[in-house]
C-alpha cells in the first residue's frame, strides 16, 4: 500500500514585514519567516543574485509560485540541455522555509485561551475538574489555556458548552 506523503506547501502571504514573512502552511499554521537567518543559513553572499533580498523592497516583490515563495526579480539562469541559459526564479522549498520558521501566535489562540481560564475559575473548576466534565484531559486545559496547542472547533465546544456549561457563540467581522 502506497503511503501519502505531506509535503509542505505555503498557500498565503499573511504580512510582509521588513525581511520577515508570515505564511500558511498547508497544515493551516501560520508561521513567521525571518530571511534575514535564513538567506545566511542557505549562503547568499554579496556575489550571489539572491543578494538583493536583503533590500526590503526588493524582498517585497515576493510571490507564491508552485506552493512555495519566489522572486522572479532576482536575476538567475540555468543552461538547458540545448546549451540556451534561461532565467529562473529564486525559489527556497517551502520544506526548508517551514524547518526555518517560527510559529506565529494568534491573538484569537491567545484571548480563547484566557476565556476559557477566566470561564473555568469563574466556575470554580480545576483544571482538572473541566477536563474531566469535557472528555479531554488537564494537560490538554493547560495547553489550550496557555495557548500551547491548536482548538478544534468541536472541542473547543465540548468545553465550553459540556464542561462549563456555557454557550459557544462564533461571530465573523
Amino acid at each position: 500500500m502506497r503511503q501519502k506523503i505531506k509535503i509542505p506547501r505555503i498557500l498565503k502571504i499573511n504580512w510582509i514585514n521588513e525581511l520577515a514573512i508570515s505564511v500558511v502552511f498547508n497544515n493551516g499554521e501560520s508561521r513567521i519567516i525571518d530571511f534575514r537567518k535564513v538567506l545566511k543559513k542557505i549562503g547568499v553572499i554579496k556575489d550571489s543574485p539572491a543578494y538583493i533580498l536583503f533590500n526590503p523592497d526588493e524582498f517585497s516583490k515576493v510571490e507564491i509560485q508552485g506552493h512555495t515563495l519566489s522572486w522572479s526579480n532576482v536575476k538567475q539562469y540555468i543552461t538547458m540541455r540545448n546549451g540556451k541559459k534561461t532565467q529562473v526564479p529564486f525559489e527556497i522549498g517551502a520544506d526548508v522555509l517551514l524547518k526555518y520558521s517560527q510559529p506565529e501566535k494568534s491573538e484569537l489562540s491567545v484571548k480563547i485561551g484566557q476565556m476559557i481560564r477566566e470561564a473555568r475559575l469563574k466556575s470554580g473548576l480545576t483544571q482538572q475538574d473541566l477536563a474531566v466534565k469535557s472528555g479531554t484531559t488537564r494537560t490538554y486545559i493547560s495547553r489550550i489555556e496557555n495557548d500551547r496547542s491548536d482548538l478544534e472547533l468541536a472541542t473547543l465546544r465540548k468545553i465550553i458548552e459540556t464542561g462549563l456549561g456555557k454557550r459557544l457563540d462564533i461571530l465573523i467581522k
